[in-house]
């Protein structure tokens, strides 16, 4: 009775998860984005739901991580031994609060980037830069991100997912032929009617089919997808197709500040990444891992709201470490809060990285409450969102995208 789709609310009988440090500098460094967060990310209250009220000044530590696994390794500072890229010759990221790689397994790794490549290559996504995308090495990040498997096949899988993601972006938004901001909507429409497969007339669902096949982002959703349908039940790739929606209201947001040339407040930009984050990526962890979280609990406003802070963290570590292969005028959060805040850009990196360790505590603090009282399937799945975290952390430390000459 105590598991989420009981009739017991959720903590009862558990100990709240109050968060761990004093963030006073962080509030009193940057007000206005305090105050964006409380209304952005405030979740309810009640017994059991105290990590998620950021900024408060009552902390005590926090409870261990969710699940048994090899445990944040911290210096004094309670930070992981992260160094932090450098983000050009005078910025520096300061050591980020997250959990390091659960395994590194450089053959497997290896065999589902090759693998990666390969399905790249025959869907047409990154043609004439197919080296520079093995440089990068995504099929490490998923081997990192998902250590409860062993199967390439299933680690691909996610891989190919994630890739079709990052097309988006590198075809249609940096690298395409034509990244005008005005046609991002209705190419992202026609993305959807891939993810969520359109009905239409079969007159008419020729000339749309004819789109598909010329366009190489399109047609990797479309394998993607196929691929995944042989591991996922049809309620995961649902998931997977609403996430999607959800990132793509976010492209279609950023599109707006490229085409109007307008710079976002850091409270909108704050909204945005929430929406353009990681999740879609993250939603893979329990097909991947062969097994499947109860739909109660995976729609649970609490768990909702744990693994997309968990999202959204993530995505702000990506702003911190992308920085040195971004322009300097590319809208990230370190950006936005030196030119809101009128700081240094030291200064705004700083804060943006207080930020990130603030969701990474209540991601840990959350997650300890909920595996106290929900399913083992949710167990597992938040301890597979850790591993998650600590796997792509590991992996933005070390990829040539970010680092080296071939970041460029």
């Amino acid at each position: 009775m105590n598991r989420l789709n009981g009739t017991a609310p959720l903590g009862a009988g558990a100990p709240t998860a109050p968060r761990p440090d004093d963030p006073a500098d962080v509030a009193e460094a940057a007000p206005a984005v305090v105050d964006a967060l409380r209304g952005l990310l405030a979740g309810p209250t009640g017994l059991g739901t105290s990590a998620a009220r950021l900024f408060r000044a009552d902390l005590t530590p926090p409870p261990a991580p969710p699940t048994p696994g090899p445990a944040l390794e911290q210096p004094a500072d309670g930070h992981s031994h992260d160094p932090g890229p450098s983000s050009g010759s005078s910025v520096r990221v300061p050591p980020l609060y997250c959990p390091d790689a659960e395994r590194d397994d450089p053959a497997l790794g290896e065999e589902v980037n090759n693998r990666l490549v390969e399905w790249a290559e025959e869907v047409g996504i990154f043609r004439g830069r197919l080296e520079r995308l093995r440089s990068h090495n995504f099929g490490r990040l998923f081997m990192l991100a998902h250590p409860d498997t062993d199967d390439p096949d299933r680690i691909l899988t996610a891989a190919r997912c994630g890739l079709a993601e990052w097309a988006v972006d590198d075809h249609w938004v940096d690298e395409g032929e034509d990244t005008s901001p005005e046609l991002i909507g209705s190419r992202l429409a026609l993305a959807h009617a891939v993810v969520d497969p359109v009905r239409l007339p079969a007159r008419y669902l020729a000339q749309f089919e004819n789109v598909v096949r010329k366009e190489p982002v399109l047609r990797a959703f479309r394998s993607c997808l196929d691929h995944l349908a042989r591991i996922a039940t049809p309620t995961q790739v649902a998931r997977l197709r609403h996430e999607l929606a959800v990132m793509f209201v976010g492209y279609n947001q950023e599109a707006e500040w490229r085409g109007s040339e307008r710079r976002p407040a850091v409270w909108e930009y704050l909204l945005h990444r929430y929406e353009n984050a990681f999740y879609p990526c993250m939603v893979l962890i329990d097909p991947v891992g062969g097994y499947e979280l109860p739909a109660a609990e995976f729609a649970d406003a609490r768990v909702r709201r744990t693994y997309l802070y968990a999202g959204t963290a993530n995505v702000l570590l990506n702003d911190l470490y992308s920085m040195a292969k971004e322009d300097p005028t590319d809208t990230n959060l370190p950006n936005l809060l030196a030119a809101e805040d009128n700081c240094s850009l030291q200064e705004a990196v700083n804060r943006a990285a207080c930020i990130h360790d603030e969701l990474m505590h209540t991601v840990e603090a959350e997650c300890a409450v909920l595996s106290a009282v929900g399913s083992p399937e949710l167990r597992r799945y938040l301890a597979g969102l850790w591993a998650w975290m600590g796997g792509s952390k590991e992996w933005h430390a070390t990829s040539p995208r970010y680092h080296g000459a071939s970041a460029q």
